[in-house]
């Protein structure tokens, strides 16, 4: 009736139909938040006396003062007191007990532990030439603890929260022996599992975190189970078992992919697409979040503001269920989401989330919705003092109320311009939680996407149906496994375009650019957010300039290499030579013609990003070999970042297969992309286009047999446009020394440029550096790497021979131009 006799009315769910925004209970709640944050760490005695004057003056206040001041100032304080309390007692809770006091003597103890969470796997690290072993971690709470050897009975009860660390020789229980088999058995654990084990206790090595120590299990004796998982654990854990099931012959991305989107599974999820996903900002998609919960409620009750409508739609009209039903329904539909998905912290702040969604869809009042929100925050908050420190609690809260309070107004903005609805939706809800949400981020990544909102905006599109149809998959794995995986197939299409999405936007040169990981940073990324926010005010005005500033933007991302090459001079045309700058390792690449995308790469690095980012800027699309000089972490870390995205012929490596981790990640790497992998020998001669080399080191014929990895390196002698470089690997003097006194050691006096060994370490053998004589020294280390790399010693010995020396760690990426001879001109560039 309302909407005819007044035209200028807009709909109940009109963003700016219901006057202002009721902001009543957002300063109760951010006030209550602030506490907990503060108090978790103060003694429980003023946390205590804090509450008690607030709650005094509170008390005071709504029996005298100004009447339109008091209720809201009292309300502020009256939720400090419950905040203060709560955070008050939740710090002492995780302080008391005999944990954190033999965490701080670094005990050894026999303990009784409930999981409370999924174990997950550590990610590899590389330190130094060494990557750290790959581990289980996993969260409990300690509720027996007693001196090593006691029996699983006896002991003090406590309940004090541990991070468990599992080394890879730590058998799981029911399993022999460590390696693959103890991993697996430990990531089958569901949460209620109790456990028997022992450990050593040591301190978080983080502040602010809800754990009272770190328990490192030890693997004698053998850690056993002493109670099974809770019956609802244990049908949830049937249910993600059956979904992981079901996907199992999908795609590899969409393999991964699915059963994180669906339920917060990140066990298939591999290291490079993680990074896909973070250096996108899609990461809030591999986490259980509101949004899900939000989508499976919208498919039952309908769109927004018909909830209590005779013609509402959805699934709960068409059978037949009344608006109560409906709500019950929902209720259920929420506590399963919780139970399947795990009722950890994150997963219950995704659910007061999607309530606060489902009150938009059964009301359809925008007004009411931040009164919600803040009502979610403020029971959270005192429910878990912990969430108060959360980034992930922070970054849900942000987006949430972007979306409720910005995104409408922009939305409309758009279409006042002449935008197509939907479009205008996405793209506004999508700049508004980026808009948010991007402060807290840099923080955390100390880095800023210039990709984040189209790609959001084109995955937005593909998560409601994958969602959908892997619920519907989870749901019909324990009825009939082919529907499931039917099911699950349809669903691994819009998982297959997010993952698509989310490679390709994380492999544009300029997807990034870095920025201060403080909270000044922050501040400052903030300001800058709100400056460009009103300049589009303005600009949106204009459609010719945003054209063209879209157009910029565009360009400052992909890079076009001869745009970039005119601006930046990098890569110089006519390179032959260029050292990556990989930080605290080795990566080299060699353009091997005929066309500008096609390199002979030697050694990768020790992470996948920085290897990637340099092949990128040059352009390398085809790689005919790559050369593993040896298998320390810092040479073949980076491999699968070499592998991205490029066409690669052959890997060829070292015959001397330590470390034999690293080995095998290297055979693992080669088969996962059907790569054939040979093995060095010397004399072995090649040529690739403009392109040869000989492989001089190592001797099959050597008098004795490698001292370690490093004097297993392969080293080449490689010839290029009349230039000839010595590739040294990581070869120390014992092999230098060999290589001296090898027939080929004549070819080695006067080269034009010498790759230093092992980072320009002080072990080098005098001889070969005068015999070498370079013009030029080029030193691969990283900045302010604990091992003096390289040393001063080295340094002084090769500019003695004349050699211009120059390190990645001063001087960038370094590439190499022009060509050797009596006529040809050698420069070096850096980047």
């Amino acid at each position: 009736m309302r909407a005819g006799s007044d035209p200028g009315w807009k709909g109940d769910s009109h963003p700016r139909q219901e006057g202002p925004v009721d902001l009543r209970l957002a300063g109760p709640a951010l006030a209550a938040w602030a506490t907990a944050a503060l108090v978790l760490d103060a003694p429980l005695a003023w946390s205590l006396g804090a509450a008690g004057v607030c709650l005094v003056v509170g008390v005071a206040l709504l029996r005298v003062g100004s009447a339109r001041y008091r209720a809201p100032v009292a309300a502020v304080l009256l939720c400090v007191a419950a905040s203060a309390v709560s955070a008050g007692l939740h710090g002492a809770d995780v302080r008391r007990g005999p944990v954190p006091e033999v965490a701080r003597r670094f005990g050894t103890v026999a303990v009784e532990v409930e999981l409370t969470g999924d174990p997950w796997l550590s990610r590899p690290r590389v330190r130094g030439d060494r990557a750290a072993p790959v581990g289980v971690l996993a969260r409990g709470e300690v509720r027996r603890v007693g001196e090593e050897g006691e029996g699983g009975g006896e002991g003090a009860l406590t309940r004090s929260p541990v991070l468990l660390v599992v080394d890879a020789d730590v058998p799981a229980p029911g399993v022999r022996g460590g390696g693959p088999g103890a991993r697996a058995g430990w990531l089958r654990l569901l949460p209620s599992t109790r456990l028997r084990l022992t450990g050593r206790l040591a301190p978080p090595t983080t502040t602010g975190d809800r754990t009272a120590a770190v328990l490192r299990v030890r693997s004698w004796p053998p850690p056993d189970i002493a109670s099974a998982p809770s019956t609802w654990q244990r049908l949830a854990g049937r249910l993600r078992a059956g979904l992981r099931e079901a996907t199992e012959d999908l795609r590899p991305d969409a393999r991964a992919l699915l059963p994180g989107l669906v339920v917060g599974d990140t066990s298939r999820i591999t290291p490079d697409l993680d990074d896909a996903f973070k250096a996108t900002d899609l990461a809030h998609t591999l986490a259980v979040s509101g949004s899900n919960l939000t989508i499976l409620l919208a498919l039952l009750i309908g769109p927004p503001g018909m909830a209590g409508l005779a013609e509402r739609r959805g699934i709960a009209p068409v059978l037949g269920l009344s608006l109560r039903t409906t709500a019950l329904l929902a209720g259920a539909l929420t506590l399963a989401f919780v139970i399947v998905c795990r009722p950890d912290p994150s997963v219950l702040r995704a659910a007061a989330c999607g309530a606060v969604a489902l009150l938009a869809l059964a009301t359809g009042r925008r007004r009411s919705l931040v009164p919600a929100l803040a009502t979610a925050v403020l029971l959270l908050v005192l429910y878990d003092p912990w969430l108060s420190r959360s980034y992930g609690f922070v970054l849900s809260v942000l987006a949430t109320g972007a979306l409720l309070l910005l995104a409408p107004r922009w939305s409309e903005a758009l279409l006042r311009r002449g935008m197509p609805a939907r479009l205008a939706e996405g793209l506004a809800a999508a700049a508004a939680a980026q808009a948010a949400c991007a402060p807290v981020v840099a923080v955390l990544s100390a880095r800023v996407s210039l990709v984040a909102v189209p790609c959001n905006l084109l995955v937005e599109l593909a998560v409601a149906p994958a969602t959908v149809l892997g619920f519907a998959a989870l749901a019909a794995a324990p009825l009939s496994m082919p529907s499931a995986k039917a099911l699950a197939w349809c669903a691994g299409w819009p998982a297959g375009w997010i993952a698509t999405v989310a490679r390709t936007g994380a492999a544009q040169p300029g997807a990034g650019v870095d920025w201060p990981g403080s909270w000044p940073g922050a501040l400052l990324l903030a300001t800058v957010t709100v400056a460009l926010v009103l300049l589009g005010r303005r600009l949106i005005r204009h459609p010719w300039w945003c054209g063209a500033l879209a157009l910029l933007l565009l360009l400052v991302v992909v890079r076009p290499a001869p745009l970039t090459r005119a601006v930046t001079g990098w890569p110089p045309p006519g390179w032959r030579f260029v050292m990556c700058d990989v930080g605290q390792g080795d990566a080299t690449v060699l353009s091997a013609g005929p066309g500008p995308g096609t390199a002979v790469v030697v050694d990768a690095g020790p992470d996948p990003a920085p290897v990637d980012r340099c092949l990128r800027e040059l352009g390398i699309t085809r790689i005919p070999l790559v050369v593993l000089t040896h298998f320390h972490a810092d040479h073949v870390g980076g491999l699968s970042g070499v592998l991205r995205g490029r066409s690669v012929a052959a890997i060829e490596t070292t015959g001397f297969a330590e470390p034999p981790d690293q080995a095998d990640s290297v055979r693992r790497e080669a088969a996962i992309h059907h790569i054939p992998l040979t093995t060095a020998a010397a004399g072995e001669e090649r040529r690739v286009g403009p392109l040869t080399w000989r492989v001089l080191w190592p001797q099959a014929d050597a008098p004795s047999a490698p001292d370690g990895p490093n004097d297993a390196s392969i080293t080449l002698l490689v010839r290029t446009a009349g230039l000839r470089l010595l590739l040294l690997g990581d070869l120390e003097p014992p092999a230098q020394g060999e290589l001296l006194r090898t027939p080929e050691a004549a070819d080695l006096a006067r080269v034009d440029v010498l790759k230093v060994a092992h980072h320009g370490s002080a072990y080098q053998d005098p001889g070969l550096l005068h015999l070498t004589a370079p013009r030029l020294a080029l030193i691969s280390c990283g900045t302010g790497n604990p091992y003096g790399h390289p040393a001063p010693s080295t340094v002084t010995a090769l500019r003695s021979t004349g050699a211009t020396v120059l390190r990645t760690d001063r001087d960038g990426a370094l590439a190499l131009t022009g060509a050797g001879g009596p006529r040809g001109g050698m420069k070096v560039m850096r980047d």
